[in-house]
């Protein structure tokens, strides 16, 4: 009957909300323009801050409590940070699975093009095995390391996981042990419906 859009691009907003008029007949909510996200953001630029790196944070709080590090394995790999006092402190981006994979293909002259699964070795023996390993261990590791980096800044903080590659990252990352693969989906939920009141 109704819709809600949080996005992070901008060209296919105003697209997509006219499409979404035109299904429903009613013009959808928009995150961060119609409703915004209820937290308080610490950010030096507040509105920096894409919404679904907020409505992640607000979903997850209200899921799990604080403090609280929500680790988004999407098209980028983010990490938010939420303070015991309940506030959105900022976080880290990086470059998501496959955009690395891809970058390795096209900015390399020799890398074969891999599609992104499960390694099948630890120490490749093969270019593909090589890639995947070297993808998969190393975000891995990389989660776990700085994982155990914030905590030494905020404490002992629960780690909730979603995205799409979160599932596979998982089984390769100690420090995860919450997965909410819709936990954007919840959020923008519950948005809805307190704005509807």
């Amino acid at each position: 009957d109704e819709a809600i859009i949080s996005s992070v691009v901008p060209s296919l907003t105003n697209a997509l909300k006219r499409d979404l008029k035109r299904l429903t007949a009613k013009t959808p909510y928009i995150v961060g323009k119609d409703i915004n996200v209820p937290i308080k953001n610490l950010y030096s630029f507040p509105n920096q801050v894409g919404k679904d790196r907020l409505v992640n944070a607000y979903a997850a709080l209200r899921l799990y409590g604080a403090p609280l590090i929500v680790v988004d394995f999407g098209t980028a790999v983010t990490f938010d940070l939420i303070s015991r006092k309940k506030e959105y402190l900022g976080g880290m981006i990086l470059p998501g699975l496959n955009i690395s994979l891809e970058a390795l293909y096209k900015r390399t002259a020799l890398l074969p093009k891999v599609t992104l699964n499960k390694p099948v070795e630890f120490i490749g023996r093969k270019t593909k095995n090589s890639i995947l390993s070297g993808i998969v261990y190393g975000f891995a590791n990389l989660t776990d390391g700085l994982i155990k980096d914030i905590r030494k800044s905020i404490g002992r903080a629960k780690v909730v996981a979603t995205g799409g590659d979160s599932k596979l990252i998982k089984e390769y990352a100690s420090s995860l042990k919450i997965i909410d693969t819709n936990l954007t989906l919840k959020g923008l939920t519950m948005l809805y419906y307190e704005n509807k009141g």
